[in-house]
């Protein structure tokens, strides 16, 4: 019986989290088990409510599921808080910590129906289709870091350890062998001492997969090759700070962030979340894209428990409601029909059917 673990977040994970719970209960329903949903508090949400952005009451029912999905957290209002204290530290890094979510995956497709809607031109987008392996759970984000007096001065440590980085080349050389067997890794070895590392530690585990063609390209240079001829990319695998940089400057590619899903795996459990954040300046209006929180449902399907078919129907459903010409705000151009949040994923539910 599959236990899932719901933490809408703050701002639009709101909005969107029902509509994406909406399709799962609609695809699983004629699954052979029973599937149980237990919603529980995240972020800011969590903060107002019980004083702490990841609360133990969040964390057993966590530990307790086979998978977390979970909308966005953060906002202004809770800005001013001290950096460990604010929602996107606390919640968001705290359940990557808490549950080793090394891994992150984010696949960036060009849907051919969203042409128009990338800001690329068309021949440079519509060919793309790369799958982003991003380090999690280590480097900048986690290592030390404090402010200093005297003078004032502030730092942030970065530091992997060769196993950190052995584990997520292993996830990206099985990726590519599945796929073009291509693997390009990304890093910043002309400056940095744990790029050079990364590096070395790359090289050694490419031995393992002699089917697979290892590359090494600078993150730089990753980020205007986006832009130039990202069709170039297959599997793409890099550190925390790399990853966070390089697949936001994906996501507009296929034409909106609003269109990222986004896995984080570890090795019992994955949380499932879209990649992009709580948009407070669009919140309660029902504006909001939903699509890549159903897709990260789907991506859950797939991952955590193997259900492809039931994956796959999501996604064509996702195709049949963009052929028939509907749209959300952020993706749509003139002649669409434009939907809100909650009038997609009727559309959607109208598809799976």
């Amino acid at each position: 019986m599959p236990n899932i673990a719901v933490l809408p977040g703050d701002g639009i994970g709101r909005e969107i989290m029902p509509q994406a719970l909406r399709v799962l209960q609609a695809v699983v329903k004629d699954l052979p088990e029973t599937w149980e949903f237990s919603e529980c508090l995240a972020g800011g949400a969590a903060i107002d409510a019980l004083g702490k952005a990841l609360p133990e009451e969040t964390l057993k029912v966590c530990h307790q599921a086979d998978a977390i999905l979970l909308g966005a957290v953060g906002g202004p209002k809770w800005d001013t808080l001290p950096g460990p204290e604010r929602p996107e530290m606390a919640a968001l890094l705290g359940l990557r910590k808490e549950f080793g979510l090394y891994a992150n995956i984010r696949p960036v497709k060009m849907l051919p129906y969203l042409l128009d809607a990338s800001p690329l031109k068309r021949e440079r987008v519509e060919n793309v289709d790369m799958v982003i392996i991003r380090e999690l759970n280590g480097g900048l984000y986690f290592g030390e870091k404090g402010r200093k007096t005297n003078p004032p001065a502030a730092y942030d440590t970065m530091i992997y350890s060769e196993d950190e980085i052995r584990r997520i080349l292993h996830v990206g050389f099985k990726t590519a062998q599945a796929r073009q067997k291509r693997l390009c890794s990304v890093d910043k070895a002309n400056v940095l001492e744990t790029s050079r590392f990364w590096r070395e530690v790359a090289n050694q585990v490419a031995t393992e997969y002699p089917d697979v063609e290892l590359s090494h390209m600078y993150a730089d240079n990753a980020g205007m090759q986006l832009i130039l001829n990202p069709s170039q990319f297959d599997v793409m695998v890099t550190d925390n700070t790399f990853g966070d940089l390089l697949s936001d400057i994906a996501s507009v590619l296929g034409g909106s962030i609003g269109m990222l899903s986004s896995a984080s795996l570890g090795e019992k459990i994955g949380l499932y979340e879209p990649a992009h954040g709580s948009a407070p300046d669009i919140a309660g209006k029902n504006l909001a894209n939903p699509l890549a929180m159903i897709l990260s449902v789907a991506s859950m399907l797939r991952h955590s428990f193997a259900r492809h078919e039931a994956a796959a129907k999501i996604e064509q459903a996702i195709d049949r409601v963009f052929a028939a010409g509907y749209r959300t705000g952020d993706i749509a151009k003139p002649g669409d029909k434009v939907l809100g949040t909650k009038e997609m994923g009727d559309a959607v539910l109208e598809a799976l059917r």
